[in-house]
């Protein structure tokens, strides 16, 4: 039997790291690097390797590192194109298993966050094991995710009394009825989505970019107010680097009763 341990790493700071993850860390033969393409990759992976180091002490182990296939984003057909980006992502996995672990051995896999949220590792390890991969198993180890991290930050909570909050994407707040948005956490937004809320008058927005990380930024206040330094945060921060993880709440001011 072979063992996959999805360890969650926190958002980007070394100290966000549970003590089930080092110990995870400690089990581990062997670790997967599953790299994306283009600037700033290689900062990801220095982060990964220094937990290593620091959690490793001078336990020996190996890396294997493969570059994940790019997703099109040309085509109309959004869900078919993820589809696709994720049969490859499984087959690369696979490949991994075949090729970098022995008969009995663990590997460790250092998933950014937690692996349960906007992560696809969990569902390539099940479609593998339903297909028919009788010699493999994984485990799960939970996380500090960036949800977590940004509410800290801010020093806010995320739930407020009788109503509800929501986890969604950039993409589906540029959908949503605006009307409808009282308590939004939204990630994975690479075009200012948050501005389709601007003129509302009563939202707040508490944002973060590379939350957790030694580039942190926080911004909150008024939508209308900050949309503007928030846009120039994120300019700023790929122009300096060629990435920033941000994500933020959106939150409707009660009305007076």
């Amino acid at each position: 039997m072979k063992t996959i341990l999805l360890i969650g790493i926190g958002p980007g700071d070394p100290d966000a790291l549970t003590l089930a993850a080092i110990k995870a860390i400690g089990r581990a033969d062997v670790f997967f690097f599953l790299e994306k393409e283009g600037e700033g990759k290689d900062s990801l992976i220095r982060f990964r390797q220094q937990i290593l180091q620091t959690h490793r002490g001078d336990q020996s182990y190996r890396t294997a590192t493969v570059a994940l296939p790019e997703r099109d984003r040309e085509t109309a057909g959004y869900v078919g194109a993820v589809e696709d980006w994720h049969r490859r992502r499984t087959a690369l996995i696979a490949t991994l298993i075949d090729t970098e672990m022995a008969e009995g051995e663990t590997a460790g896999m250092l998933i950014w966050g937690d692996p349960s949220l906007y992560d696809g590792a969990i569902q390539h390890l099940r479609d593998l094991i339903e297909s028919g991969r009788a010699d493999l198993s994984f485990e799960v180890i939970p996380g500090i995710t960036s949800i977590q991290m940004l509410a800290a930050r801010h020093k806010i909570p995320l739930n407020r009394i009788g109503e509800s909050i929501t986890i969604t994407t950039g993409r589906q707040i540029e959908q949503a009825d605006p009307a409808s948005i009282t308590n939004a956490v939204v990630m994975l937004d690479s075009r200012a989505a948050f501005r389709r809320l601007e003129g509302a008058g009563d939202v707040d927005i508490y944002w973060g970019g590379d939350v957790g990380g030694p580039d942190e930024i926080l911004i909150a206040g008024p939508l209308d107010a900050v949309a503007d330094r928030i846009e120039r945060a994120i300019a700023l921060q790929r122009a300096r680097k060629g990435w920033i993880m941000d994500n933020y709440l959106l939150r409707r001011r009660p009305q007076p009763s």
